[in-house]
């Protein structure tokens, strides 16, 4: 299973080099499901002027699109970064089975980080695996917010 999350997560990876690309946020997501991407995101706030246009929440609905279902069973969101509160819940709203992501998000993150959306009581549970590919996911964070210092 190492092996095709760290091939996933490079995938989410090329995403997150286009958003930098295009001066967003890099975040880059997708949605795999049967071994196969049925989804993909990558940050797109500022292109959309919409603060909900999180790679994610792309990702998500472009899967369930796929799907032509709103429940993402059997499915796993790979994403560069620990998923905010928002994208937790929406995450929660479509059974998605599992999530993995390369690097925390201690400022907004709701898998751990700075809250965790599992220990609520709501009614699913997500498997949460982290660490995958966390310095390359971290480091072009870094890069991108150096960059917009200078």
């Amino acid at each position: 299973m190492i092996r095709d999350d760290i091939k996933f997560m490079q995938e989410a990876l090329k995403l997150a080099f286009l958003a930098f690309e295009k001066d967003e946020v890099p975040i880059g997501a997708i949605v795999v499901c049967d071994n196969r991407v049925i989804g993909r995101g990558y940050n797109q706030v500022e292109l959309l002027n919409d603060p909900t246009a999180h790679a994610e929440m792309i990702a998500i609905t472009s899967a369930a699109s796929y799907l032509k279902s709103k429940w993402l069973k059997n499915c796993t969101l790979y994403v560069t970064i620990e998923p905010c509160s928002m994208c937790a819940g929406a995450l929660v709203l479509s059974r998605i089975e599992r999530v993995v992501y390369g690097s925390g998000d201690p400022k907004t993150g709701a898998f751990g980080s700075k809250l965790d959306i599992n220990r609520l009581r709501l009614n699913h549970k997500i498997k949460v695996k982290k660490g995958i590919l966390e310095k390359d996911c971290s480091q072009i964070m870094k890069e991108f917010f150096r960059k917009k210092r200078f």
